[in-house]
């Protein structure tokens, strides 16, 4: 039997499939695997984990052969992949677990694949972090952002989390304008103070991008900063896509949202698609055909024929 692993691992959790043949017989989800901000050791810990739990689910045993596809946030860079792709093999061999095919990549590949398998398309991604990728006839890969949220992330949680963040600061100290972030702010982290703002949001497990919510509530009470933040960003994402086209010298695209901000209907998604309709009317919003952790999958089977 070949079984074929596919991980989706992003900021916030892992999921993981196996399937044997074109058959998902087995799925679970773990911890984050962002190895920018956990680090290697423990972003490897975590996957394989998810990956030792479904072979001892399927009774996986030595005869059969076993590949693995990973699609995690912060693998973009090939030497990080590496990295990350040693660490594991190095925890599977501890655990006498042979792995005949073993692949790190982006979260945003996998994501791709998913939607538009074996098919031209994009993927806009939004989660914590943001990144664009196309794909043409040609399967050639084209990448728009995901810099990392000191450079980049535009339209991303983390962004606006840190723009509403920095929206109360300024209210709190006269030097901005008024704003129902900051009270929402209080109200949810039980705080009545700036040198409380300040500690709680340098804690250890603070994220950021968890103040999307209350930017979102805000804007829909029609606060003219959260408002103008979302203007802003979705305006960045605008660029994005206007970004991609020329690279991919198309002038029309078929689009998929991904990530937690995109993925589900808000004020702020809402917005975006109202501007793609009235600035791109020749780009199509598509969704996704299948889950990222299946592009994984998908991927683990060429991976396979490429052998």
């Amino acid at each position: 039997m070949h079984y074929i692993i596919g991980i989706d691992g992003g900021g916030t959790k892992t999921t993981c499939a196996i399937a044997a043949g074109n058959n998902t017989v087995y799925q679970c989800i773990g911890g984050p695997s962002n190895f920018l901000t956990l680090g290697i050791e423990k972003t490897s810990q975590n996957i394989f984990n998810l990956i030792y739990e479904a072979v001892r689910v399927v009774n996986h045993v030595s005869s059969d052969e076993l590949t693995v596809y990973i699609g995690t946030a912060g693998a973009g860079r090939i030497n990080d992949a590496n990295k990350l792709s040693d660490s594991i093999i190095k925890l599977a061999l501890a655990k006498e677990l042979k792995i005949d095919n073993l692949k790190v990549d982006t979260d945003a590949r996998i994501a791709l694949e998913a939607a538009f398998p074996d098919k031209p398309g994009c993927i806009l991604i939004s989660g914590t972090g943001s990144i664009m990728l196309g794909k043409n006839e040609n399967d050639i890969i084209f990448r728009v952002g995901g810099f990392g949220r000191y450079i980049g992330d535009e339209g991303s949680g983390y962004s606006l989390g840190k723009k509403a963040l920095n929206a109360a600061a300024k209210e709190i100290d006269e030097r901005g304008e008024r704003t129902i972030i900051t009270k929402l702010l209080f109200k949810e982290l039980n705080i009545s103070s700036a040198d409380q703002l300040i500690s709680k949001i340098h804690q250890p497990d603070f994220k950021i991008a968890s103040i999307t919510k209350i930017l979102f509530e805000a804007a829909e009470l029609d606060d003219k900063i959260s408002l103008s933040i979302l203007k802003e960003e979705t305006g960045e994402l605008i660029e994005h896509i206007k970004a991609m086209l020329k690279k991919m010298k198309k002038e029309k695209l078929d689009i998929s949202f991904a990530g937690s901000i995109l993925e589900n209907e808000n004020i702020f998604s809402n917005l975006l698609r109202k501007k793609i309709e009235e600035e791109l009317p020749n780009i199509s919003i598509h969704k996704a055909e299948n889950p990222p952790v299946m592009g994984a999958i998908i991927l683990g089977q060429k991976l396979i024929k490429e052998k």
